[in-house]
């Protein structure tokens, strides 16, 4: 959970059927709210009404990404309910979080110094804006991870900053700003048995070095150098076995992939019962790994 960089690696891990969810509060970037987020997951407690406003005719938490906006009051707050279950239920049997600060600067509300997550596009003149000091980054980040290890001491935390510029913040802020989150979370890691530091900031920016490895808006990394940074999460946390069971679902994600010329061939109807048989053996091989979608789509291309 956390920045959109987060989202980047988790949608790898999903394609390669990993079990994960990711941001049950949609993106969030500074460490108070996924610190509050987290908090919310361990206590399960419902969120209500109260906590919602409007603003141009949409309903809005601030705790939450505006993904989780709506017209219908209702339906925002099921969806906010629904998501926060999935995750209290999630994170009590998970093994791994990942989390990943975007940034050190948070946003409070004038009226009542309440958190937000997201300013949701709200008038500038509605917020106090904060640069947090490493060492209340470091308290509210110890005060959750202390929860967690009460509420599922089989976790391992790894903290991660991401290479994202926020650079409307300011090219020397956006600095100060991830220099604050680095010595925050290396105090952590050297505290908490637990938890653990990867280097995504540093590979993209000292490793990489280069602007083609960002999008057009020279602020967002692009694929390659995503595929850079998955390839050396891979090398720091897959075993070996690991690494074969993902060469075997890489062959049959290709395979579904596959592009033929004539579908009702005979060559591609037996590529495809070959297919399902090959999901079949994988199946019972490794039977935590979900290839239902293949192989319903194979099936589906039988004649």
């Amino acid at each position: 959970m956390g920045s959109c960089f987060s989202e980047e690696i988790s949608n790898k891990l999903q394609a390669l059927k990993f079990n994960v969810i990711q941001n049950p509060n949609g993106i969030l970037y500074d460490p108070l709210s996924i610190s509050d987020a987290l908090f919310s997951y361990i206590e399960n407690k419902p969120f209500e009404e109260k906590n919602l406003f409007q603003l141009n005719g949409l309903w809005y938490s601030w705790q939450h990404h505006s993904v989780f906006s709506g017209i219908n009051k209702e339906s925002v707050l099921q969806k906010i309910n629904d998501s926060r279950l999935g995750a209290h239920v999630f994170l009590k049997n998970a093994t791994y979080l990942f989390i990943t600060f975007g940034t050190a600067f948070n946003y409070l509300l004038k009226n009542n110094l309440q958190n937000v997550a997201n300013c949701h596009k709200a008038p500038g003149n509605s917020f106090i804006k904060n640069l947090l000091p490493v060492e209340e980054i470091r308290a509210d980040l110890q005060s959750v991870i202390t929860a967690l290890e009460i509420f599922n001491p089989q976790l391992s935390i790894i903290i991660t900053i991401s290479p994202v510029k926020h650079i409307k913040d300011g090219i020397i802020e956006n600095s100060r700003s991830k220099a604050r989150l680095i010595e925050a979370a290396h105090a952590i890691a050297e505290e908490k048995q637990n938890a653990f530091y990867f280097p995504s900031y540093e590979i993209v920016t000292d490793i990489l070095r280069d602007y083609r490895f960002f999008k057009k808006d020279l602020v967002h990394p692009n694929e390659m150098a995503t595929d850079f940074v998955f390839e050396k999460f891979s090398e720091s946390f897959f075993d070996r076995e690991t690494k074969n069971i993902i060469n075997e679902i890489e062959k049959v994600t290709a395979a579904a992939n596959h592009k033929p010329f004539e579908k009702e061939s005979e060559k591609h109807q037996k590529f495809l019962l070959a297919q399902i048989e090959n999901i079949d053996r994988l199946r019972r091989q490794f039977p935590f790994v979900n290839l239902s979608n293949e192989r319903q789509y194979f099936q589906s291309q039988l004649k």
